[in-house]
């Protein structure tokens, strides 16, 4: 699979930031049949995940610091992935990636965990700044 990422940008803190992922290169198995997370990576620090979408029934997981904050969604019919990101904070500022499952109908855990996704795109930095 490929993944493209856009949207990042320079905000204020409190503003907002829609971030958009276009899926492609889907061969055997269908968009919707495979669970996507969005990762991120602030400067020094190791990539974390921070939200999941499952497959089948599109349960959807966010770690605290972003829950209440941050939005993720799917439209399988456009091959796309959004995070939607309001009320944001210095602390936001990282790389956002974009990633899919290893496995079809994967159902997220608590926290999206790097190995097992196995698809990533290329990042769009966010920065949150005043």
């Amino acid at each position: 699979l490929q993944l493209v990422e856009s949207g990042g940008g320079v905000v204020q803190p409190g503003g907002s930031l829609r971030l958009s992922c276009v899926v492609s290169g889907f061969t055997v198995d269908r968009m919707d049949r495979y669970a996507y997370a969005w990762f991120r990576q602030a400067p020094g620090n190791e990539r974390e995940g921070i939200s999941c979408i499952s497959s089948s029934n599109g349960v959807k997981t966010y770690v605290d610091s972003v829950k209440g904050r941050f939005t993720i969604s799917r439209d399988d019919a456009k091959s796309m992935v959004h995070l939607e990101m309001n009320n944001l904070k210095p602390e936001d500022t990282g790389v956002y990636y974009c990633a899919a499952s290893d496995w079809t109908m994967f159902m997220c855990g608590p926290r999206p965990m790097l190995v097992d996704f196995g698809s990533w795109g290329q990042g769009t930095q966010v920065t949150v700044s005043s």
